[in-house]
């Protein structure tokens, strides 16, 4: 993800030394990745671009037990996980959902949700709270309900979306909206960022559309253009200057060659946090896929991501062996791939002069359109 309110203005309500004292402040000395765990694949909608294919009849059979669930988180803290964030389908819609969360409490892991919202009342906001949830990110494709109740398949969604915002707001629980981008509601930005600042949310948040699930299904009908990713990077950029940097974040997710173009603006704009930048986002280092995150499935499949939930991807699965083994396993194929993999000799991102910040971009972008995870991301405005 590129922070672009934490790159140039060194902080933020939810990343950044304004947070330091919340669960989402990262631990000095942990090495483990960041882990988005779908605990379940059941969820109370059916969105058009779900990575999961999640649906109200969609549980697995295999879905792990509370006892394993339990197991893994222990097996987790072990491994000096830094973040864990628990996704679906619909987190909350998993019956033990408040004992997994407790048990990771009880654990020390720094734990946030990833929702819907449309499950969140002002009971639910509180309890979240108490049970050492960070932060909680909602789901909104569109400023309007109309656009967003397409997206998500339920009418009425947006309306308890947006009011989920509020009670988290009024429960002191720190939350943020989630965005993916598409060609049926990119111009609806704008007013989304406004609804979002008038609601008094922390963060906002940014998804380029990876085709994966239904999310691949659709990928032909919904993914942007250059000129939709230019336009919505510039309004991206302009909100994060113009915005009070300890009311609300914004950031990008799943497109690492944003931190070029937030770099080729700083220095356009003679902008002095250009250089400290640079550094951050050299050290990051791009796709953070099987390096700095991970992902694991309702089944106990691990994954270098959640876009990356191909059978070749299949990096292991607890039940066989724990996921602190499959993770610092140097022989894992998989996890080696998208480490050590580096630009594809005569792809365009193998001469460029900003390889350092982004790598190749998204891998599983490239994956799926050229069959190779070393190619490039085919939504870099430089080169796709």
């Amino acid at each position: 993800m590129i922070r672009f309110t934490h790159l140039i203005h060194g902080e933020g309500p939810v990343s950044g030394p304004a947070a330091k004292h919340s669960h989402l402040a990262f631990e000095e000395g942990r090495r483990g990745p960041v882990v988005f765990w779908n605990i379940t694949s059941r969820c109370n909608l059916a969105c058009t671009h779900c990575y999961l294919r999640s649906g109200p009849r969609r549980r697995r059979e295999d879905e792990l037990t509370t006892g394993e669930a339990k197991s893994l988180i222990d097996d987790l803290a072990a491994a000096n996980v830094p973040l864990l964030l628990f996704s679906g389908g619909e987190p909350l819609m998993r019956e033990d959902f408040w004992s997994l969360a407790a048990h990771a409490q009880e654990r020390g892991i720094p734990a946030v949700l990833s929702t819907n919202g449309t499950l969140i009342t002002p009971t639910v906001a509180r309890r979240l709270r108490d049970a050492g949830i960070g932060y909680a990110g909602i789901s909104l494709d569109g400023a309007t309900a109309a656009t967003h109740d397409l997206f998500r398949g339920v009418v009425g969604s947006f309306d308890r979306s947006v009011q989920a915002l509020k009670y988290c707001i009024d429960a002191g629980l720190r939350c943020g909206v989630r965005f993916t981008v598409t060609k049926r509601n990119h111009s609806e930005l704008g007013r989304l960022i406004a609804l979002a600042r008038s609601i008094g949310v922390h963060r906002f948040c940014v998804y380029w559309l990876v085709p994966s699930g239904r999310g691949g299904d659709a990928h032909a009908d919904l993914q942007v253009g250059p000129g939709e990713v230019q336009g919505v990077i510039d309004l991206i950029y302009r909100e994060t200057l113009r915005t009070d940097p300890a009311a609300m974040e914004f950031l990008t997710v799943d497109a690492p060659q944003d931190g070029v173009c937030l770099l080729e603006m700083l220095k356009a704009d003679a902008h002095p946090a250009y250089d400290r930048t640079y550094r951050l986002l050299a050290r990051m280092g791009g796709c953070s896929a099987g390096r700095r995150v991970a992902n694991i499935d309702p089944s106990g499949n691990v994954y270098p991501c959640q876009f990356a939930q191909f059978r070749e991807f299949l990096a292991g699965n607890i039940r066989d062996r724990p996921f602190s083994e499959i993770w610092s396993d140097p022989g894992n194929q998989v996890l080696t791939a998208f480490r050590e993999g580096e630009a594809r000799p005569g792809s365009p991102c193998s001469t460029c002069d900003r390889q350092e910040v982004c790598g190749t971009g998204c891998r599983v972008r490239a994956y799926v359109r050229y069959g190779d995870l070393n190619s490039g991301d085919p939504l870099c405005l430089r080169h796709g």
